[in-house]
């Protein structure tokens, strides 16, 4: 799985807090690339915004901080 398209799965999360938050921040960032925003990382491909996300969560170009501890 080192060959994915998305990379490394630890390395992605080590700016994230689980999964789940990364696949929110992910789907967050590829809605505003496809909306216009530019970019934040080298490696774009303008056809591939969800590709573009991993890659600036990965090189932490995208700040996360998680606002509730969860449900009550």
């Amino acid at each position: 799985m080192s060959n994915s398209v998305f990379g490394d799965l630890d390395g992605l999360l080590a700016h994230v807090d689980s999964k789940f938050s990364l696949v929110n921040v992910v789907t967050k960032r590829a809605k505003q690339l496809n909306n216009g925003a530019p970019p934040l990382t080298d490696s774009v491909n303008p056809n591939k915004p969800v590709s573009t996300a991993f890659s600036e969560v990965r090189e932490g170009r995208i700040p996360y901080k998680r606002t509730k501890e969860g449900i009550k």
